[in-house]
Formats: structure tokens, sequence, C-alpha cells
């Protein structure tokens, strides 16, 4: 369990900071634009979360906790000597989304365009809650041509961002649906 005694430490006053091996980093290491990014992605999320109920708001409310599972996973690097095993994303946790993917996506009809971006609040948030996980994916992926990461991490980022994309479009379908893509339209 965590136990947070004080917030403020001073450590990184030098513009660096510990991963959780121990080891320390400059704060614009791309590790830590990984996993400051995941948790970006958490504060959108909490937001989206204000404009939703059932179904959407629980399952939400575990995707934020698995976050701060994603933010745990990438700030142990794969290699690190670490006493006890440190916390990583788990295949149940990609099962358990693409799962609520499906279910939401089953109530949907079929897209004949693209979706632009918008239509009510919460889904104007998912949306932007997508495009944070597609940042957090290409740092991830960046970072994984230097550094080993967890595989599973990096298909639960990418399932992530297809969630967001089915659960904006499902906070819309209660409202009015989808706003799409014209092609041209403004010519």
């Amino acid at each position: 369990m965590v136990r947070i005694t004080r917030v403020t430490t001073k450590t990184g006053d030098d513009g660096t900071t510990a991963l959780g091996s121990g080891a320390r980093v400059s704060k614009d290491d791309p590790r830590i634009a990984a996993y400051g990014t995941v948790d970006e992605l958490n504060a959108v999320l909490g937001l989206a979360r204000l404009k939703l109920g059932p179904p959407l708001d629980p399952m939400l409310a575990r995707i934020q906790n698995e976050l701060f599972d994603l933010g745990a996973d990438l700030c142990v690097p794969e290699e690190a000597e670490t006493r006890g095993t440190p916390l990583r994303i788990v295949e149940a946790q990609v099962e358990a989304l693409e799962r609520d993917l499906e279910a939401l996506n089953g109530e949907l009809s079929p897209l004949a365009s693209f979706v632009l971006p918008g239509g009510s609040e919460a889904a104007a948030l998912l949306h932007l809650a997508r495009t944070v996980a597609r940042r957090a994916e290409r740092e991830m992926v960046a970072l994984a041509r230097t550094a080993r990461l967890n595989p599973v991490a990096l298909r639960y980022v990418n399932r992530l961002s297809d969630f967001l994309f089915v659960a904006a479009r499902f906070a819309n379908s209660g409202v009015g649906g989808d706003t799409l893509w014209v092609p041209g339209a403004s010519r």
C-alpha cells in the first residue's frame, strides 16, 4: 500500500525525479513524459465522469484505477532490480476493456463517415481523452525504442483509445447521435 506523508520533498528542485526503482532521471526523460501523459489522461477522464452516469461512469472509474497501474508499470523499468514484484498491466485488464468496448459498440449503429469530436459535453471530453490516450501511446512507442516496456501495457493503451472512441459515440447516442464529417463541406 502507498503511504504519502508529505508532498513537497524538494528532491526535484534540480530538474530530476525518482523512478519507482529509485533511479533518478531528468524530468524531461521519455519515461516521465509517457507516464505524465497517462496522468493527464486520467485527469481528463475525471472531468468526463462528472457528466456521465451508468454504464460509462463505473467503466471509467475502473479505468482510472488501471491508469494508476499503468503509471506504476511505466515508472519501474522492466530491467530494474526492485524489492518485491513491480505492478504491471496484465492481459485481464486488456480483456476487460475489450468486453466493455464490444458491449457499448453493440448498441451503436455502424458508421458511414468519420466522426467529428463533439456532440454532447461528455462525448467531447471522451474524445479529448482519446487524443490524450493516443499521445500516451505514441510516447510509449518512442520509449520502447530505447527501453524494454511491458508489451501488455502497449496493448492496453491502444485498446483504451478505441474504447474511448466508442464511449464517446455511446455518450452521444442518447442526445442526437454523432456529428459526422462531411468531406469538402466548406468548399
